[in-house]
């Protein structure tokens, strides 16, 4: 589900759009998705419903769409926060999104979503996530965060 290339660690967006623009290009670069503009469209609906912010700068942006082709987490760290709504009520910089296709919500998103969310929760995981310098590094700790909480 998560690859180096699904990660841009120094996005310059300055919006939520912005953000949302910057992972569904990463999903058409990737052959993720058909559609960049679904997805924005899906992750806009959810973040409508209730905010994906979490806390510490950390958000998780997701969606279920026939025009992602494969459940995939891209991630996307702006060098400047950006105003979420987050739990803390602090801007978000970080954001694991997880694209889901349509036939595996409920499944491989719920169990995805609840893996990150444990994660984040734990200081040493989220810190270890900041700190990643390259886009390997970060990929082999979510996948580590993921594989080790479907383990237990």
């Amino acid at each position: 589900m998560i690859q180096p290339e699904f990660i841009q660690l120094y996005a310059t967006a300055s919006s939520q759009r912005g953000v949302f623009q910057v992972i569904a290009d990463i999903a058409i670069e990737n052959n993720i998705a058909s559609s960049a503009d679904e997805v924005v469209k899906g992750l806009q609906e959810r973040e409508s419903q209730s905010t994906t912010g979490f806390q510490d700068g950390f958000a998780i942006p997701h969606t279920q769409s026939e025009a992602i082709t494969k459940p995939a987490i891209v991630i996307v760290r702006t060098e400047t926060g950006i105003d979420w709504e987050s739990f803390d009520d602090k801007p978000a910089f970080f954001f694991l999104s997880l694209l889901i296709p349509k036939e595996e919500a409920g499944t491989t998103h719920l169990q995805a979503l609840s893996s990150l969310s444990r994660v984040l929760m734990d200081n040493h995981a989220r810190q270890k996530f900041l700190d990643a310098q390259t886009n390997e590094e970060l990929a082999e700790l979510v996948e580590q965060a993921i594989t080790s909480r479907e383990d237990n």
